[in-house]
């Protein structure tokens, strides 16, 4: 077995290939039991899914874990990430667990947990789970049969969410006028975010609203955003919404059909924020892979820009490090802090769209704050993940890369946290250098690691 069961956004993999299988779900649950059980008193876990078909098989075997170690687990079935993250806070639970590999195709699954206080858990926390359930003789400690936990089903959950959601508007803004085609990936938000929507007046055009447990993701939400761009433009839709499989992420269409990423979402919100005087220290959060523009507009704007490394958890606990109420990724993971602790597309929605409302302006308009710099983002398979620093070759381009744009770009290499891929990031001012040195770095990167 390997030693690692987390990535950068919990346990993810292929379904039925180790480490996604029933066996090690039974004994996550099982571990998680016995790591947060403590005490005399009855403890109780939210499990809520994505679309998946697999989603029954590891509910299910967590269900099983975490009933045998004593803990009761509420059942909500399909819901957005950042609802379980709310529900787990709502329902006093002692932890969250959200069964979903975001944006990846339906062969995949993933498992990732919340703290009673709704944040992903901590890596050192992660670490002592994956021990318990690597090692073979871990005594489960399993309480008296009479102490086992029983499952619910929860059925108000989705009208609980909605209402924290409207919460965060102001009570005198509606949606009134607002066509809005919506793309929800044919994943968890398929219910949820329609009903918000019109529920606040707008007028919906629904796109990935029928999911069958294999079509999730698959050419559509915020993956595939030019269906949602041709939608626009084909129903004068004054915005387009593109969730991803599980809802935690927002990519958006003005108009005119141009698409938006997390950077121009979020510089948006900071200048809205930042002159109503609710942008302490006009900081914002964002990943290595936020573009250089991101951090001029900062910088223009009399603030800066902080930088962590990718994942949204790592967005989150620099903002509780900080004291900072918002911060994303540019793939579209956005974190208003004040109302969630973890990125929630259809919260920003809501932000942006009130924005929009408020300064009475198409979002063409608004989106001419941040002109991002020219970007390109390669993913290459590779079959280890030597660290780049010890691959002399891949030292060498780098370095080379570096000299080439002279201070006015950035070269990042990294690997993804979930799959066999390196991520071959370069931008700079001039677009035919980028793409030059994009195809160098990926050319040395393949030869070095495949």
């Amino acid at each position: 077995m390997a030693k690692k069961l987390f990535g950068t956004d919990g346990m993810r993999g292929t379904v039925n290939t180790y480490p996604m299988v029933p066996e090690i779900a039974l004994r996550l649950g099982l571990a998680a039991g016995k790591y947060f059980r403590n005490g005399a008193r009855r403890h109780k876990v939210v499990i809520g899914k994505d679309t998946r078909l697999s989603g029954y098989v590891f509910e299910t075997a967590l269900t099983s874990g975490l009933c045998a170690s004593g803990m009761h687990v509420m059942l909500v079935g399909p819901m957005p990430t950042p609802a379980i993250s709310f529900l787990t806070r709502n329902m006093r639970a002692d932890i969250g667990i959200v069964i979903s590999a975001s944006h990846n195709p339906f062969q995949d699954n993933g498992i990732k947990f919340f703290d009673r206080n709704g944040f992903k858990l901590p890596d050192e926390v992660e670490e002592e789970i994956t021990a318990m359930v690597l090692a073979e003789g871990t005594d489960w400690d399993y309480p008296s049969s009479d102490k086992v936990g029983r499952a619910f089903k929860i059925e108000d959950s989705p009208g609980r969410y909605i209402v924290s959601l409207k919460n965060s508007l102001p009570q005198a803004v509606t949606l009134d006028g607002f066509r809005i085609v919506l793309d929800c990936a044919n994943g968890a938000t398929y219910k949820v975010a329609p009903l918000l929507f019109e529920e606040l007046g707008a007028e919906v055009i629904k796109l990935g609203v029928e999911p069958n447990g294999l079509n999730i993701n698959e050419k559509c939400g915020s993956l595939h955003p030019e269906v949602l761009a041709a939608k626009v433009r084909e129903t004068q839709s004054g915005i387009g919404l593109a969730l991803d499989g599980d809802g935690d992420r927002l990519i958006v269409v003005d108009e005119k059909g141009t698409v938006l990423d997390g950077d121009q979402i979020m510089a948006i919100c900071a200048k809205d924020l930042a002159e109503r005087g609710e942008l302490p220290g006009n900081l914002l959060v964002a990943t290595v892979m936020s573009n250089m523009a991101l951090e001029v507009f900062m910088q223009d704007l009399g603030g800066r820009l902080l930088r962590t490394p990718v994942g949204d958890r790592y967005v989150a606990e620099a903002l509780r490090r900080e004291n900072g109420v918002l911060g994303g990724e540019q793939s579209g993971h956005i974190i208003f802090s004040r109302y969630a602790t973890t990125g929630d597309g259809i919260l920003a929605a809501l932000q942006l769209l009130r924005i929009m409302q408020e300064r009475g302006k198409p979002l063409s308009e608004l989106a001419k704050l941040l002109e991002p710099y020219p970007q390109t983002l390669i993913n290459v398979r590779v079959v280890r993940k030597t660290p780049f620093e010890e691959v002399p070759a891949v030292q060498k381009a780098l370095v080379d890369a570096e000299q080439k744009l002279g201070g006015r770009g950035r070269v990042l290499l990294r690997y993804s946290g979930t799959e066999p891929l390196a991520r071959v990031m370069v931008e700079g001012e001039d677009k035919a250098l980028v793409k030059q040195l994009s195809e160098e770095l990926v050319g040395v990167v393949e030869a070095s690691l495949r």
